[in-house]
């Protein structure tokens, strides 16, 4: 009887731990944002920027980043959030995502990096259709960290 309820237990453990997911908490406007720590590769200060003619204006410049030339993106602007200046907070999020199969590295201003952290499906909550600034497939979940709602997005989604 007893390891049947080990068992149970060791069972339970193990579907907690497939329902959590490491992130980095930053900061858009007064909106949290939890990106999937697999697809960070580096956080950096703010480096010169090169626009680019008719980009989209969510994806504005380039930058350089150890030499290698990668696009910047905006989320503010994607999400339909004013534009911001430059913090001694803001950082730039390098990540790499998949986009048609092919891996992709583009840089994402934050205007603040607070931390890698967890988050658990038990903390989840359905996405609202309507009351957001963005659209509804841009949002992978909402979970709540430190008592505020949090919004996982589907960056490769929003980048296409």
């Amino acid at each position: 009887m007893q390891q049947v309820q080990e068992r149970k237990a060791a069972a339970a453990a193990s579907a907690e731990a497939e329902t959590r997911l490491q992130v980095l908490m930053v900061g858009l406007g007064n909106e949290i944002f939890a990106i999937e720590t697999d697809m960070v590769r580096e956080i950096i200060d703010p480096v010169p920027v090169t626009r680019v003619a008719g980009a989209r204006a969510f994806l504005p410049a380039l930058i350089n980043v150890r030499g290698n030339v990668i696009p910047l993106a905006d989320l503010r602007l994607r999400f339909g959030m004013p534009a911001a200046a430059a913090t001694a907070d803001t950082r730039i999020v390098v990540i790499e995502i998949e986009i048609d199969g092919d891996p992709v590295t583009l840089g994402i201003i934050a205007d603040k990096v607070y931390e890698v952290t967890e988050v658990s499906s038990r903390n989840t909550q359905q996405t609202p259709r309507m009351g957001l600034h963005w659209k509804p497939e841009f949002i992978r979940l909402i979970t709540k960290w430190n008592d505020e709602f949090v919004i996982v997005p589907e960056i490769a989604r929003i980048m296409n």
